[in-house]
Order: C-alpha cells, then sequence, then structure tokens
C-alpha cells in the first residue's frame, strides 16, 4: 500500500454497527509511500498513526499523479 500527502485513507469496518471511517493521510512514515500514516479522521477531526490493513484502502487525492496502489 503506497500513499500520499492529501490521500483519503477507508477502513471499512467489519463488524456489525460500526461504520467506515474514513481520514486525510497527513504524514507518510517512508520516502516511498509506505505506512505508517499519520491520519486525521473526518468524524473527530483526531489524528491518529495508521498501518492499515487488508480493510483498508487509499483513493488519491485529486492532482496525486500516481494512483496509489492498495
Amino acid at each position: 500500500m503506497k500513499a500520499r500527502i492529501g490521500d483519503r485513507i477507508i477502513i471499512e469496518n467489519n463488524r456489525l454497527g460500526e461504520n467506515r471511517r474514513i481520514g486525510i493521510i497527513t504524514r507518510v512514515g517512508h520516502d516511498d509511500g509506505g505506512p505508517p500514516y499519520h491520519v486525521r479522521w473526518l468524524e473527530d477531526d483526531h489524528t491518529t498513526v495508521v498501518f492499515p490493513g487488508p480493510e483498508a484502502r487509499i483513493e488519491p487525492a485529486i492532482g496525486n499523479e500516481s494512483p496509489a496502489a492498495g
């Protein structure tokens, strides 16, 4: 999984009654775009460090040239 600052991360929740989480990546852990990612969550504006699992996907920000793999 690769991302850039400004990309959106979406984490689908597989638990009944819990919603997906959507956040904006504010910092990437490695120069190649690999995790961990610092993410500002849209629902509460808090920032956490994320090591994405298989339930996560990256959506490139508008203007980011190459699509994120995930």
